[in-house]
């Protein structure tokens, strides 16, 4: 027998997702509500909404009303450590109320996190390696997948399109701050920026990875410089700070024949000159012709090929990772275990990476597809159509006071 429950949807990725899967949660005879915080959520949701124009201060009061007002039983959000979503899940602890929280996968490729209360950082998964053995006994192999195509075009006109909206419709939510860092006009420029010089950036890429040729490298991903992996999950105050600590690592510890390789983050907003900046770093620690720099290339040949990656807490490690190559994390990441990443310092990383135990690996992402991963993606409309039935059945399946899977209620070693 049905049991009716009351969702309420804050901010989700920008796209229609949040929107779509309210549909089918209320096809199925759920109730859904939505609170708008900016111009962009407005423009995302179809359909009717609360809409709260007030400060972050008048927030925490504005949101109990509401939860109180629908009888809500369930929240659903995108990323956890955005203010307005660190005092609704305060506010949801306070009264028993489940928050389901949506990230990027934990593993590369095609997967989507969610997981109960909290991701990386202030997730609940098991930080013992032998328990993720223990626990991946029980559970099958993970199945094979085709592959989830991204489509930068689409995400990036969404992005487009819910910077526009926030931009427009500034005076109406006049009280909302960004979790972000930068201004809403200055992410919509840099965006567009990226859209129109995208050709141009493909072929340097192109050439600087002719000119890196046969060379034995590193590959450091660049993260999202505003992204909380790195302001809250990591020893550094930004991209930059990790830039310029890994590249004084590199030039007095690696190997002279060794290059490092940097890629930039497929999602960068464009505000950052990193191959400028990068650049600039090379030149001032004297190894501007060991250091290489792209903004596209094919991921899995560049990972494959590499000797290691060198990431805050990127989840390129566990692309890497799935094909035996070495990774060290300079962040918290829930996949730096021993036996899975180095657990040496960087300066013997360039030197003697670690290997990672396979089967541990195995063990490891078993128990997250069980537990937290759905297949798909937000970043096209063919990711979306895989993950949207995963996520209601995730979603409408798991009661109010259960646990979606036995091994939710393992307790961290």
């Amino acid at each position: 027998m049905l049991t009716e429950r009351s969702f309420l949807f804050l901010q989700g990725p920008p796209g229609p997702f949040f929107s779509q899967l309210a549909g089918e949660l209320f096809a199925a005879g759920h109730r859904c509500h939505r609170v708008n915080l900016n111009g962009g959520d407005w423009f995302d949701w179809k359909g009717r909404a609360y809409n709260f124009t007030g400060t972050i201060e008048t927030w925490p009061t504005y949101i109990q009303d509401v939860i109180a007002r629908e009888r809500v039983t369930d929240i659903v959000l995108f990323g956890d450590c955005r203010q307005h979503h660190l005092e609704a899940r305060a506010c949801a602890a306070a009264v028993g109320i489940v928050v389901h929280v949506f990230e990027e996968g934990y593993i590369r490729p095609d997967w989507v996190t969610l997981e109960r209360n909290g991701v990386n950082g202030h997730s609940s998964l098991p930080r013992s390696a032998e328990v993720y053995r223990s626990l991946a006994r029980a559970l099958p192999s993970v199945p094979d997948h085709a592959r989830v195509r991204p489509s930068f075009r689409q995400r990036a006109s969404e992005a487009l399109g819910y910077f526009l909206a926030s931009l427009l419709l500034t005076l109406r939510y006049r009280g909302y701050r960004s979790h972000r860092p930068y201004p809403i006009v200055a992410e919509f420029c840099g965006w567009a920026a990226r859209v129109v010089t995208r050709p141009v950036a493909r072929l340097r890429s192109a050439v600087a990875l002719r000119r890196l040729g046969q060379r034995r490298y590193f590959l450091l991903p660049l993260q999202l410089d505003s992204d909380h992996q790195i302001r809250i999950h990591s020893p550094f105050t930004g991209m930059q700070d990790a830039l310029q600590s890994i590249l004084r690592s590199f030039a007095a510890h690696a190997p002279e024949e060794v290059v490092l390789l940097i890629k930039e983050h497929p999602l960068d907003n464009g505000l950052h000159a990193w191959r400028r900046i990068v650049a600039a770093m090379a030149r001032e620690h004297d190894i501007a012709e060991r250091v290489f720099f792209i903004e596209h290339g094919d991921l899995y040949t560049i990972v494959g090929a590499a000797a290691g990656i060198v990431t805050v807490n990127s989840t390129t490690g566990t692309l890497a990772l799935a094909s035996g190559i070495p990774v060290i994390v300079l962040g918290t990441a829930i996949y730096d275990l021993a036996g899975i990443t180095h657990q040496g310092s960087l300066e013997d990383f360039w030197i003697a990476p670690s290997m990672p135990d396979g089967d541990l690996y195995d063990a490891f992402r078993r128990v997250l597809v069980a537990r937290c991963l759905l297949h798909g993606g937000f970043s096209s409309s063919a990711a979306r159509e895989l993950l949207l039935p995963e996520a209601f059945k995730r979603l409408h399946g798991e009661g109010v006071t259960t646990v979606c899977l036995p091994v939710c209620t393992m307790e961290a070693a």
